[in-house]
C-alpha cells in the first residue's frame, strides 16, 4: 500500500509539471508590468505574517464588531490582560488597531474598515 500512494503521489507531481519548456513572453511582460516593488512586498508578507497568530486573529474578530478595552478583550477570550497588552502592542506597531483613552479607560478599535473586510473575505474563502 506503502508503494501505492507513492506511485500515486509522483504521478500526480508529473500532471503539474509542463511536458515541455516554454515561455510565453506575453503573458510575462503582462504579469511583469503588474508586480509590486521588493518593498512592498516585503510589507505585504509582514502584513500576513501579524495576521498568522490566532491571538491576534481573535483580537481582530472582536474589535471588527465593537471597541473595547483591554479588560473586556481579556474577559472575552479567557486570556491575562498583559497577554492581550502584548498581542495589542503587536497590532498596533503593524498598524491594525488604534487607541484612544477616555478618562482612566484606553479603547481599542480597528485602524479602518480595511482590516475588518480582510477578515470577514478570508473567513468566507475559507468556508467555500
Amino acid at each position: 500500500m506503502q508503494n501505492n500512494l507513492k506511485e500515486k503521489s509522483q504521478k500526480e507531481a508529473c500532471e503539474e509539471i509542463c511536458d515541455v519548456t516554454m515561455v510565453h513572453k506575453d503573458i510575462i511582460e503582462n504579469v511583469s508590468s503588474k508586480m509590486i516593488d521588493e518593498d512592498s512586498l516585503s510589507a505585504l508578507s509582514d502584513f500576513f505574517k501579524t495576521l498568522g497568530d490566532p491571538t491576534r486573529m481573535r483580537i481582530l474578530w472582536a474589535l471588527s464588531e465593537a471597541e473595547m478595552c483591554v479588560c473586556d478583550i481579556a474577559y472575552l477570550l479567557n486570556m491575562s490582560q498583559s497577554a492581550i497588552s502584548h498581542q495589542l502592542r503587536v497590532l498596533k506597531q503593524n498598524r491594525f488597531v488604534k487607541n484612544k483613552k477616555v478618562g482612566k479607560v484606553v479603547y481599542y478599535s480597528l485602524l479602518d474598515r480595511h482590516i475588518k473586510d480582510i477578515s470577514k473575505q478570508a473567513f468566507a474563502h475559507i468556508n467555500e
